[in-house]
């Protein structure tokens, strides 16, 4: 396969150009940014855009995320390129938005896993082809993030309304002439409340308060 590889640090970068060759792939251009790939991938000629990147995720000049943003770039630009994303850390809004967008060659990998030279091998051949490689550990954390949403995600609208209005401080009474619903309609919505937001236990007026609170705290 042709690979183009962004990382910043010369070692690792080397060491793939290197492991990469051994394998018998072809390493077009390796950099040490995201803009210097997205040039890289541009000027690419008659040979065309590469089968495959492999991309840092956190490179000058912010050292935050500008590999995933590189690599959201190469997927809408050059949608039948592979992307094979490397990364400390599990960025969990760019790698939710990078794998929701379409799995088909996409990878994700934490840096130790390249340490795993047949799996990291094994994970670019199955970009390459089309397929996808999700790292254990960032499904785990992407996972745990969906598990932990926004619980006022899960309410109606109407209850959306009822629960703004308490959040104001209105009684049920108060909350019902201002939506124009009955008093046991706003009932009904607060019981359902407290059900979508795991406060159907708590005792008493406490309710109140903790739908309020994570309200608020949105």
């Amino acid at each position: 396969m042709r690979v183009m590889l962004a990382e910043d640090s010369t070692l690792l970068r080397e060491g793939l150009v290197r492991l990469l060759a051994e394998e018998g792939h072809e390493v077009a251009a390796a950099v040490g940014d995201g803009d210097a790939l997205l040039a890289a991938i541009a000027a690419a000629g008659e040979q065309g855009p590469p089968d495959v990147v492999v991309v840092d995720v956190r490179m000058p000049p912010t050292h935050t995320d500008e590999g995933l943003r590189a690599a959201l770039e190469i997927r809408r630009r050059w949608p039948g390129v592979g992307v094979l994303v490397l990364s400390q850390y599990v960025e969990k809004r760019y790698a939710t938005e990078l794998i929701t967008a379409d799995t088909s060659g996409v990878g994700y990998l934490l840096k130790d896993r390249v340490a795993q030279v047949d799996e990291f091998l094994d994970a670019l051949d199955r970009v390459g082809a089309g397929g996808a490689a999700f790292d254990p550990e960032v499904v785990r954390r992407l996972l745990a993030h969906s598990a932990h949403a926004d619980p006022l995600a899960r309410l109606t609208p109407r209850e959306r309304d009822v629960l703004d209005t308490m959040a104001q401080g209105h009684t049920n009474a108060s909350i019902a002439a201002s939506l124009h619903i009955s008093q046991s309609a706003v009932e009904k919505h607060i019981n359902a409340i407290f059900d979508k937001l795991d406060l159907s236990h708590a005792a008493g007026y406490s309710r109140r308060v903790l739908a309020v609170l994570r309200y608020l705290g949105t």
